[in-house]
């Protein structure tokens, strides 16, 4: 079967490279916007498609079979786009979503729906860690009445001002290495997406740990496709 997945994340990596095994002919394709990236067996893609017009139409004239949408829970609008392009060219489409994170026993999120609506939710003089990505930076950097400290894999592209620093590091992140951090920057806030998965649980745990109130975005609503929550799952789903 050929194959094309939407990647980027660890499942997409490890499907690809086990479909790949089993003589599949997949092609993954990433945004780009990650340097050095972990790359998967088989081919790769690289850069946007054009819109739900050039996805379709790219489906089509490279005789994809089914498209897998593993990209992270808050790609964004490649998820909106490949609902479209797959229902515009009649290729079946799968959707990898690892399951989000549950608080722990006794702990309390602030869940929020957008990125704008976390930053208006933090008080005066909060110490924040910010571990939402990219996107949407310019709403907490907006607040200078707080202090940030911006986690990224990637420097931004915009220069961050007095009241915001920034972290570049690559996950996982274990527990202890967070409570380490929180604690020596004194952190109150964590605020962070519903990602999922182990790489990055750590800091629910520490946060619990140290009572640092936990500002969680809620995951976005991509519409209809047949979504599985593992790779085996994937598999499965494709028929394989």
């Amino acid at each position: 079967m050929k194959i094309l997945i939407l990647g980027g994340t660890t499942e997409a990596r490890e499907l690809a490279n086990r479909l790949v095994a089993d003589g599949h002919d997949v092609i993954t394709s990433l945004a780009g916007r990650t340097r050095d990236p972990k790359l998967p067996q088989g081919g790769i893609r690289m850069g946007r498609f054009g819109g739900i017009p050039g996805l379709a139409a790219y489906l089509n004239a490279a005789g994809i079979e089914a498209l897998v949408d593993a990209t992270h829970p808050y790609a964004g609008q490649i998820s909106v786009n490949a609902v479209a392009a797959a229902e515009a060219s009649g290729v079946p489409l799968v959707r990898v979503m690892r399951p989000g994170w549950e608080p722990l026993p006794g702990q309390r999120w602030t869940i929020v729906d957008t990125l704008a609506e976390a930053a208006l939710s933090l008080p005066t003089g909060a110490e924040v860690l910010l571990t939402t990505g990219h996107s949407g930076l310019g709403h907490f950097l907006e607040r200078d009445d707080c202090h940030f400290i911006v986690r990224l894999i990637e420097p931004p592209e915009m220069e961050l001002p007095s009241h915001a620093e920034l972290l570049l590091s690559r996950p996982p992140y274990g527990v202890d290495g967070e409570i380490e951090l929180m604690q020596r920057r004194s952190v109150t806030h964590l605020v962070t997406k519903n990602s999922g998965g182990g790489q990055t649980a750590g800091k629910l745990e520490a946060a619990h740990k140290l009572g640092v109130t936990v500002i969680m975005i809620g995951r976005p609503h991509y519409g209809p496709a047949l979504e599985v929550a593992s790779v085996d799952a994937a598999v499965d789903a494709l028929g394989l």
